[in-house]
């Protein structure tokens, strides 16, 4: 058992890979809110628990609630109604979050993830708000959403943006190219916003839209997330003046170099890159092998 520990926590916590960090987040706080629950259910008949992190963690579209909520806006996309609902946000998040920091490293993926979450939620709230289909049959008042699908979508259609014919394959149905499965899935949502869904699918579609923005707003040369995490970043006040000529050095190539080719990447393609440029990625990729 413990040595199973000791494997998740590397996974989580010391592999450096957000996709894991987040997907070990989302399964630990879904067992932590449902072993309980379900002993309880068996030995007591009763469901408090699960009603106190419905009232408290879900997100509320009724505003009066929402303010004395208002921590929900994040608790509520790391929360699942189901085995079956984290399973699929699960499985999406790590196909699409790997191609995603294949391309564009991995210090982006929080960053996505939570404001991806956060834009569903204001649209969540906004729509319950203000459309009649919410307001005049009164369901904005006992509304919630949870899930990390807004966050998942966010990844989804980010990716497709970046990357709109690269091909993944899906069972029964073979290789089929990111930017149908966006389209795919924003239609989906589309149909189910007047369903009994109405919240989660809304949710989803703010969650499409900030991850498609965010793509094409990187793309030219506006990075949200990275301008964010730069200002948290601490910077040495040491300066080192190396005179070593040799260009042909197999020292390894700083970060900000490795970040300045992926986002030349992410606008312009790998064709993009000049041969010094594919020789630092090349050396990067065998240190971190090693």
């Amino acid at each position: 058992m413990s040595t199973l520990w000791q494997n998740i926590q590397s996974k989580m916590l010391r592999s450096g890979n957000r996709i894991n960090l987040l997907i070990g987040i989302n399964v630990f706080i879904f067992l932590i809110v449902n072993i309980p629950a379900v002993f309880e259910k068996l030995f007591f008949q009763h469901d408090i628990l699960s009603a106190y992190a419905q009232d408290y963690l879900q997100l509320p579209s009724y505003l009066p609630k929402l303010l004395t909520r208002f921590w929900t806006p994040i608790t509520y996309m790391f929360m699942h109604a189901g085995i079956f609902h984290i399973l699929f946000n699960m499985l999406w998040l790590y196909w699409m979050g790997q191609i995603f920091e294949e391309y564009l490293g991995d210090k982006r993926t929080i960053g996505l993830y939570l404001l991806g979450g956060l834009t569903g939620a204001l649209f969540f709230v906004l729509s319950y708000n203000a459309f009649p289909l919410f307001t005049n049959t009164d369901a904005v008042i006992g509304s919630t959403v949870v899930g990390a699908s807004a966050s998942v979508m966010a990844i989804i259609i980010a990716t497709a943006t970046l990357l709109p014919n690269y091909s993944i394959s899906l069972m029964f149905i073979g290789s089929v190219k990111l930017k149908w499965i966006a389209v795919f899935y924003i239609i989906i949502d589309f149909l189910g916003v007047a369903g009994p869904n109405a919240g989660g699918e809304i949710a989803h579609l703010g969650g499409a839209l900030f991850g498609f923005i965010y793509v094409k707003q990187l793309q030219r040369g506006h990075d949200w997330i990275g301008a964010i995490s730069n200002i948290f970043k601490s910077r040495s006040k040491l300066k080192v003046v190396a005179k070593n000529s040799d260009k042909n050095s197999n020292s390894l190539p700083r970060q900000e170099e490795i970040d300045r080719i992926l986002d030349k990447i992410s606008k312009s393609g790998y064709d993009s890159l000049s041969k010094q440029e594919k020789e630092v990625l090349f050396r990067a990729s065998k240190d971190n092998e090693g």
